[in-house]
């Protein structure tokens, strides 16, 4: 079960990097919601490889099919299954690779789980798996716009170069008008020169994903384990590369006394609001209608260029350089993704809340 997501709004991917495509299979959709492909193929455009100079060359059309829950262009309430068919694999690439354990890849956490494992990019482990997401979330994010809910990520650091302004302060429409995805135009300009700068070396380099929601209702989340923020959580820890996230203040909180944290309840227009929003739009693990927002931190892309020491599958010693073809920096293309996620999420909890 562990490639199935959603409680009411389910999502189940399948496939591999270098296999004959991969896919999903969306349950619990509505229907009569009207599925708008053209916006659903700019999600994917978005994802799909090769789509600038500072990211992996492979060559994909990444278009989708629809194969079911589909009639008139409107969704029947049944599976919606869908297939991106693969294109551009360069299997050889990876021969080199198929006795060889990658620093910091899934290659040996795979062999040992079971068994065997695909060296041919690694398989299941691969990030191209996420394009399904991609499909699924678009989908997710047609439904909440019916609902006033908006979902925006953006790149706000990579490495040491983050974004100066405040996020309220970040005018959300430039995000798409350069190619790292930053809504900065200063800072976007030194984060593609120093992206540039390390795939020249062949290295690669991490960063933080910033993602704000608007328009969510007082209420999505459940109490203990099904806490909103545990299942944002969870979702973005499950996309490849990703190595923390935080919501609202989040780790900075911890200079902050509880003075300076706390939000203060204030009446607005007869509505009841906060104050401020250290919390994030999220209190006690469900929604308080203010703006949700957080942050998901990305490793360095593990496949370098550089010539590293590591084991083969016998335990010798050997010395490997990587081959094919690798983003220096995840994140441009993992923006998408980090929306996607969050759309299934939110519509889960909303589904579940109704």
């Amino acid at each position: 079960m562990s490639n199935t997501t959603g409680k009411l709004f389910t999502f189940t991917s399948f496939g591999e990097s270098h296999g004959k495509g991969i896919g999903g299979v969306v349950d619990g959709c509505p229907a009569g919601l009207e599925l708008d492909v053209d916006f659903i193929q700019n999600e994917l455009n978005r994802r799909r490889p090769g789509q600038s100079a500072i990211s992996t060359p492979r060559k994909e059309g990444d278009k989708v099919e629809f194969l079911s829950g589909i009639f008139e262009g409107k969704t029947t309430g049944t599976p919606i299954g869908f297939i991106i068919w693969n294109e551009n694999q360069h299997s050889d690439d990876y021969d080199h690779l198929k006795n060889v354990y990658r620093p910091s890849h899934a290659d040996y956490t795979y062999q040992q789980k079971y068994g065997l494992r695909d060296h041919r990019g690694g398989g299941r482990s691969s990030a191209r798996e996420t394009a399904s997401r991609v499909v699924a979330g678009a989908i997710a994010k047609l439904a909440l716009k019916k609902m006033g809910i908006e979902i925006t990520a953006f790149t706000s650091q990579v490495g040491h170069i983050a974004i100066s302004k405040s996020i309220e302060s970040l005018n959300l429409d430039l995000i798409e008008s350069n190619i790292v995805r930053c809504p900065q135009a200063d800072i976007a300009e030194k984060m593609i020169s120093y992206i540039a700068e390390l795939k020249n070396e062949g290295d690669s380099i991490g960063g933080i994903i910033s993602c704000i929601i608007k328009g969510v209702p007082v209420g999505l989340g459940e109490p203990i384990f099904d806490k909103l923020q545990s299942r944002l959580a969870q979702s973005m820890l499950s996309i490849n590369a990703t190595h923390g996230f935080d919501y609202g203040k989040g780790f900075e909180g911890v200079s902050l006394k509880g003075s300076e944290m706390n939000d203060q309840f204030v009446k607005t227009e007869a509505k009841v609001t906060t104050k401020t929003n250290n919390s994030g739009g999220i209190q006690g693990g469900i929604s308080n209608g203010q703006d949700i927002y957080f942050r998901v931190l990305f490793k360095p892309v593990a496949t370098i260029s550089k010539k590293q020491n590591t084991l083969d599958i016998y335990t010798n010693e050997v010395e490997l350089e990587a081959k094919g073809r690798h983003d220096p920096c995840v994140l441009p293309r993992a923006v998408p993704i980090v929306e996607a996620m969050a759309a299934l999420t939110l519509l889960d909890l909303y589904l579940t809340k109704s």
